[in-house]
């Protein structure tokens, strides 16, 4: 199931009746809903399941966070969540989760204290200091990320590193 955010423009009739008779203006509200996607859930690739990739701004670098785009999240990550934790994570609350770096397949490290949060109504952030720590993570460094369904958690891998 995708989820998404049903928009309420027009107000109901009792809804009018009670902004005239507090004197407030009508504001557009949303609520974030289940809907039976007409396309199954994309099938990770194993030889490439990097669904997300980007290059690490000074933003991201100065926060110790990645910042995961709307779509991003909603298409590649809630839609594997349940609406419950995704409403908590919509709403604005820190939602801890597994963060695994893959970079060397051999060895991968666990990157504890890792969670998901709100940065805008666009945008979240997956924060890790410990993966900035131990990966030295930089600006213009490239890197993948994707959320592993069966496993219930994140996969980060560093691509390239920036030589300057």
């Amino acid at each position: 199931m995708k989820k998404t955010f049903m928009y309420n423009f027009i107000p109901s009739k009792e809804e009018e009746e009670a902004c005239k008779a507090s004197g407030t203006p009508w504001v557009v509200t949303r609520e974030l809903v289940e809907i039976r996607d007409i396309y199954p859930a994309p099938v990770i690739n194993p030889n490439n399941p990097w669904k997300i990739k980007k290059v690490i701004t000074d933003f991201e670098e100065s926060g110790k966070m990645l910042v995961l785009s709307f779509i991003d999240i909603f298409e590649h990550v809630f839609r594997y969540w349940t609406l419950d934790t995704v409403k908590s994570a919509t709403s604005g609350h820190k939602m801890s989760v597994y963060l695994w770096d893959v970079t060397n397949e051999n060895s991968p490290n666990k990157c504890e204290g890792s969670y998901i949060e709100m940065i805008d109504d666009e945008n979240y952030a997956l924060v890790s200091v410990e993966l900035f720590s131990k990966c030295g993570l930089v600006v213009n460094d490239v890197i993948g990320l994707y959320w592993d369904p069966k496993c219930l958690n994140f996969r980060f891998k560093l691509f390239k590193k920036d030589c300057a």
